[in-house]
């Protein structure tokens, strides 16, 4: 139980909950590129209690969606016919355990283990500032950014299983690779545990200070976006690929190419989901006609059509 809450928010199935539990969501606030249709169920633990609480009566065959902070994460017009977990803030929880380990949970936006990190003096999560989702996503899919990557320095993680039981593994239990990981099948992360060297945080904020400034230079900070669409191609980018191809800038309604990076598809203002998705195919058609190379998309695309 999460002790920080001192009365269950309400009942779910004849057990107490200490979370925000919802039904018939619009998930059009709680994507970054601010689309998306309505979930059945959504529901925001209060810590990871709460959350095994809340799985331990859900049904065995019920669909599972988890949300961070709603970056890389396409939701169809359709909505969500399931139920969506969104880990932020509620399992928003880290800690220092010596010896260069910080643990840190699922929700905890990405940007802010960088900065803690380094005010432990830790070194080595700096990257992490540049990545925009949670640490849950950055888990689940080996984030990386500016030549880091997550999994180089995770020791262990903590997953959850359907029936709300917690299991933690090695980080050499898993088979990790470029934008993908590979565990225990119906489990999923609620948190993980950092092995960082020790270090200056004078030296760790000045290398944030100038990661975030190529990231404002280079990328379109302050407009509606998931983040990077499509995986880089072993041995060349996404964005080089799209923008010799001459799509950058190209529209599908609202959503745009942006100027800026051409792996960003941005929200100018009214997009549908539906016109978010026909671009992205859009773009895959056209590199794959002009440079002769399928892209992967990197951006989950979940829910129904409309």
């Amino acid at each position: 139980m999460n002790m920080s809450l001192k009365m269950p928010h309400t009942e779910f199935k004849g057990i107490e909950l200490y979370g925000d539990l919802r039904q018939f969501e619009s998930m059009v606030r709680h994507t970054s590129w601010r689309v998306g249709g309505v979930a059945d169920c959504y529901y925001r633990p209060a810590g990871i209690d709460d959350l095994g609480r809340f799985m331990s009566v859900l049904p065995e065959d019920e669909s599972l969606y988890w949300l961070g902070l709603g970056s890389n994460l396409l939701v169809r017009d359709g909505g969500i016919r399931g139920t969506v977990i969104a880990t932020s803030p509620g399992l928003g929880g880290m800690d220092y355990l010596g010896e260069g380990r910080l643990r840190v949970e699922a929700g905890v936006a990405s940007a802010k283990v960088a900065r803690r990190s380094v005010a432990q003096g830790l070194r080595g999560a700096e990257f992490l500032a540049g990545i925009p989702g949670s640490f849950g996503g950055a888990l689940a899919m080996n984030a990386g950014a500016f030549g880091g990557e997550t999994w180089r320095h995770i020791a262990a993680v903590e997953m959850i299983d359907r029936h709300g039981q917690i299991h933690t593994y090695s980080a050499t239990e898993f088979s990790v690779g470029y934008r993908s990981v590979q565990g225990p099948a119906q489990q999923w992360f609620v948190a993980g545990v950092l092995q960082l060297d020790k270090g200056s945080s004078e030296e760790g904020r000045g290398m944030i200070k100038t990661l975030l400034g190529k990231r404002g230079e280079s990328q379109p900070i302050g407009l509606a976006n998931a983040g990077s669409v499509f995986r880089n191609p072993p041995g060349d980018y996404a964005a080089r690929l799209i923008e010799t191809a001459g799509l950058k800038g190209h529209c599908e309604g609202a959503a745009c190419v942006s100027d800026v990076h051409a792996n960003f598809i941005i929200n100018t203002g009214g997009a549908s989901a539906t016109q978010i998705e026909t671009l992205i195919r859009f773009l895959q058609a056209e590199v794959q006609r002009v440079h002769g190379v399928q892209l992967e998309t990197e951006v989950h695309v979940i829910g129904e059509a409309l």
